[in-house]
């Protein structure tokens, strides 16, 4: 398992675990980031990532990131 914030731009990967204080993970888990969802990082600049997930595209901060685990 690795953070999010650490994947390739373009290469799909599988949420395997959220962390983080139980609001932050709410707030992930409304944007889609569930265990066993697919995401696909775009980009990662400017302290952002830019995602897509659940055929969204999503913008996080990296810290956010760090809490994704995949």
């Amino acid at each position: 398992m690795m953070p999010l914030a650490l994947a390739d731009a373009g290469e799909e990967n599988i949420v395997k675990k959220v962390g983080g204080n139980p609001e932050v993970k709410q707030h992930l888990e409304n944007l889609g980031f569930v265990v066993g969802a697919a995401v696909t990082v775009i980009t990662s600049m400017g302290g952002n990532v830019i995602v897509n997930i659940k055929e969204s595209r999503v913008a996080i901060s990296s810290e956010m990131a760090m809490k994704i685990m995949i």
